[in-house]
């Protein structure tokens, strides 16, 4: 091989191109079609492809909760999900939740009880607490509900602590979130 050759395949710094595919999704009861690198996250992909910003990229990890969305109806923290992992699935994000033109009872709440401060956890806590009520309604325990085996979980602000544990506020809004949570649970 002659100096000016350059050799491809593994371990030859050559970065392989992406591998596109094909999916569809609805997103805030909207039909979406899109062609996706098989890499993207469907944080990434509703951030960057589709302009919907309300969910942020707080750690990139999964440990912030500020990506939280509603994927089929439960909590994901959308920066750990490939966005071709979940052709067909139904996706709501908080610019989703307010319907008609009027606010969410769980925005209003937080409004009402300053559940926010610099907002930039607020989509993620909103969309955390929308799928948390949806646990309790369905009967799903958590580490502190004191009998697993009762008919139903009575929502106090323990629990709803720790069913919300994985949402994090650099502001320390805690106190204001689950007065709001509290105010707007059924």
């Amino acid at each position: 091989m002659g100096g000016s050759e350059q050799r491809s395949g593994a371990g030859s710094g050559a970065a392989a191109a992406p591998v596109l595919v094909e999916i569809a999704l609805r997103v805030n009861g909207v039909e979406r079609s899109l062609v996706v690198d098989t890499r993207m996250s469907l944080l990434d992909l509703l951030r960057e492809r589709l302009g919907l910003t309300g969910a942020k990229k707080g750690c990139d990890h999964g440990q912030c909760g500020a990506c939280t969305i509603l994927l089929d109806g439960r909590r994901v923290n959308s920066c750990l999900a490939l966005a071709v992992a979940h052709q067909g699935a139904e996706v709501v994000t908080v610019e989703g939740l307010a319907k008609a033109g009027e606010l969410h009872e769980l925005q209003r709440a937080f409004v009402a009880h300053d559940g926010f401060q610099c907002g930039y956890c607020t989509p993620g806590q909103l969309c955390s607490a929308v799928g948390m009520l949806g646990e309790v309604a369905a009967g799903w325990p958590s580490s502190v509900t004191p009998q697993l085996a009762a008919a139903g979980v009575q929502l106090t602000a323990e629990e709803i602590r720790e069913r919300m544990s994985g949402n994090l506020c650099r502001c320390g809004a805690y106190g204001n979130i689950v007065a709001a949570i509290m105010e707007a649970a059924p």
